[in-house]
């Protein structure tokens, strides 16, 4: 005997208007940042029904959870459960506003060796369209090697070394020193770095070495070079962890809802935290689609009351998902227009990273934990790395 299969339930003709009052309440809300009163709502869309209907229905949703009244003669505003269920109603929608969609063309016909400097930019111009903070995961691009070297002085102990890579990656390392260097020490120790890089880079080519520099000098920028090469190898070649890029925190602040200090430090302290930005990319890549999370979604990601929402969907590369792009705002966000926006967006991504991969011959790989990378090419390059960057004499 064959099991039946369950029936669905369905609504009433009261239920459905019930729910459609709801909605039209939601994207009034969403229009306004406004209570919504009965008579405001009668008039967007519901001249058939009188105000009395219109309350009895608002009560009803009161009551489920949906609404909540700030004063007894005030109109209502959505809970986090009507915004959950407004985004559910509106998972699949896929439209997106023809002026978005112009800004998003030119990132799908990019074609670009800078890789992680390609999706830093895509970030910034996502982030600046939906008015959010956004995160990314990115996988490691191979074949990258560094392109320039700079020093900043942070105090009499310590300067920030800046690697720079051709793929647009960037790394930093502090350096501890004895005493503090002038910035005309650090020009000629650059100097040293950029005579070095070229060394390797331009192994046909007569490069004279800096002249300029004191005996100490010298000594301190073969330390440094050698040094901060090995940890560029070590970090180049350990990669347990996605490649995190975070941007837009500012744009919190343009929302009413974010300008109490708790909420607002919450939804900071989520955005800062990279193990949880880890988490929540890592899931919406495991199921392959568009997530969201809204309010109480994300406790299970961080400590405190979460009065903000995330939305994420991954991006590929010859139609293998390589990362995810999150978007954090409040609970009050037009998620009907974000989901057509971001499903395009990733659509652009993953083509530009697609014929970008092919056109310049890179390979990429995804974090492996417990392990380092050993793959033949990347033996071969760290063996050569070791034997053209770090030298043990100043010769």
């Amino acid at each position: 005997m064959k099991a039946l299969k369950p029936m669905p339930i369905k609504k009433s003709a009261k239920q459905d208007r019930e729910h459609q009052v709801l909605l039209r309440l939601i994207e009034l809300f969403l229009k306004t940042g406004k209570p919504i009163g009965s008579n405001t709502l009668k008039e967007f869309g519901f001249e058939e029904l009188s105000a009395a209907t219109i309350r009895n229905y608002f009560v009803a949703l009161e009551k489920e959870g949906y609404l909540s009244q700030q004063h007894t003669s005030g109109g209502r505003i959505p809970t986090t459960k009507a915004f959950r269920l407004y985004a559910q109603e509106h998972e699949q929608d896929n439209s997106i506003d023809a002026i978005h969609q112009a800004e998003l063309q030119k990132l799908r016909n990019k074609e670009t060796k800078e890789l992680a400097l390609y999706l830093e930019e895509t970030a910034e111009i996502l982030s600046h369209l939906t008015q959010t903070a956004v995160f990314l995961s990115a996988p490691r691009f191979d074949h990258d090697y560094i392109t320039d070297i700079k020093l900043v002085s942070i105090d009499h102990t310590r300067c920030l070394c800046i690697m720079i890579t051709n793929f647009g990656f960037i790394q930093t390392e502090v350096l501890h020193i004895d005493k503090k260097l002038s910035s005309f020490s650090l020009k000629r120790i650059e100097s040293y770095f950029h005579w070095r890089l070229n060394r390797m880079h331009n192994e046909s080519t007569e490069l004279s070495k800096p002249d300029n520099l004191t005996e100490e000098e010298e000594i301190l920028a073969q330390q440094f070079y050698n040094e901060v090469m090995v940890r560029y190898i070590v970090t180049y070649s350990n990669f347990t962890d996605e490649d995190i890029y975070r941007t837009g925190f500012s744009k919190l602040l343009n929302y009413p809802d974010m300008q109490d200090p708790v909420t607002l430090s919450h939804c900071l302290s989520l955005f800062e935290n990279t193990q949880s930005m880890r988490l929540l990319l890592k899931e919406c890549n495991k199921k392959d689609t568009l997530r969201f999370w809204i309010g109480e979604d994300l406790d299970a990601f961080s400590d405190g009351p979460q009065e903000c929402s995330v939305i994420a969907i991954p991006y590929y590369i010859n139609q293998q998902p390589v990362g995810a792009i999150g978007l954090l705002g409040p609970v009050r966000l037009p998620y009907k227009e974000l989901f057509g926006l971001l499903r395009y967006f990733s659509e652009c991504v993953s083509i530009a990273l697609t014929k970008s991969i092919y056109k310049f011959k890179i390979t990429f790989r995804q974090p492996q934990r417990g392990s380092i990378s050993t793959q033949k090419d990347e033996q071969n390059s760290i063996s050569q790395s070791h034997m053209v960057l770090i030298e043990h004499n100043r010769t």
